[in-house]
């Protein structure tokens, strides 16, 4: 989200968009309930509300409001009934509220969320159902029950920090992947030059620095995910004896089984407690396979978003 409202913010500084958010689903959709894109002047679209035949309807919609800038709802029938317009066969519906932004109004707006999104602050997004009035945004979200029915209540959330422990190179693919995936990524590694920017340009901070330097981090972020991609089992009992300190959204851990085994029998011999070792997926990632550096980056990041998003991690056609 942080990103797709600094996009949109970049594109108000000398143009105009129409912002498309699903307001409403019924069964079975592409895409949940707050899910955008916009479309700018020029027709150039960022995100994306499903793709296909409805986002198409969408965005020839969005095309004549650049024109009119009369906010409206389209409601695209994805059901596959042949007399209907849009020929999608996902066996849903859903809702999609356009509302034109454009001038200084919608650009302050648009950097307010940003702000909320990058400090951490309680805020949310209020989308007036009311084809009059116009999306703003409030702090004071006890106030929120009130405009339950009336409006599309998007509470803002920072984007989950992934904390990856090890520069080499199944980091330099993770980092990538789990950037695209939404994770805001932080890189460690004591070693200087395996921890530099040049190295990993996706990553919002890296730390070439011993273990202990994770502490302000581990402090300061309560959504916190940790994959340890080290180069040996000494750097995961460094970093595990610091981790076993605090609650975290998840720990992955690399490695065989013997080098699992190895770094569990020494913390449980230093008294680390079971349950914080019963918490760390180990050896990290979902079993896909993967032999390559790039591929262990991908069985990582769908590990972390099968946490996140609370999946099973089947493959869906075993649904």
């Amino acid at each position: 989200m942080l990103e797709f409202y600094q996009q949109l913010a970049k594109t108000l500084t000398n143009s105009v968009a129409v912002l498309a958010t699903v307001t409403s689903t019924k069964g079975s959709t592409p895409r949940e309930v707050g899910a955008k894109m916009f479309i700018s002047a020029d027709g150039k679209a960022v995100g994306t509300i499903g793709g296909g035949a409805g986002e198409a309807k969408v965005y020839q919609q969005a095309l004549q409001l650049l024109k009119t800038g009369k906010k409206q709802f389209v409601e695209i029938d994805l059901s596959g009934v042949p007399q209907r317009e849009t020929q999608g066969v996902c066996g849903g519906t859903m809702q999609v509220l356009l509302e034109l932004w454009s001038g200084s109004e919608s650009l302050n707006l648009a950097n307010q969320i940003i702000d909320a999104l990058t400090s951490g602050h309680s805020a949310a997004i209020i989308t007036p159902f009311n084809t009059d009035e116009k999306t703003y945004l409030i702090e004071e979200t006890e106030v929120i029950a009130s405009l339950q029915g009336t409006a599309l209540i998007e509470p803002l959330l920072p984007p989950p920090k992934l904390l990856i422990i090890g520069g080499g190179h199944i980091a330099i693919s993770l980092v990538q992947i789990s950037k695209i995936a939404g994770f805001q990524v932080i890189v460690q590694d004591d070693r200087s030059d395996f921890a530099t920017q040049e190295r990993f340009p996706d990553a919002s901070l890296v730390l070439a620095e011993p273990i202990t330097s994770i502490q302000e981090i581990l402090n300061k972020n309560s959504n916190l995910y940790v994959a340890l991609v080290t180069r040996g089992y000494l750097q995961d009992l460094a970093a595990l004896r610091l981790l076993s300190n605090y609650q975290l959204s998840y720990i992955g851990m690399i490695g065989s089984n013997k080098r699992v085994n190895t770094v569990y029998k020494i913390l449980q011999a230093e008294g680390c407690k079971t349950d914080f070792l019963n918490q760390i997926y180990a050896p990290i990632g979902l079993d896909i396979g993967a032999l390559t550096p790039e591929e262990i980056a991908v069985s990582i990041c769908a590990e972390l978003i099968k946490v996140r998003r609370g999946g099973t991690g089947n493959s869906l056609s075993r649904e």
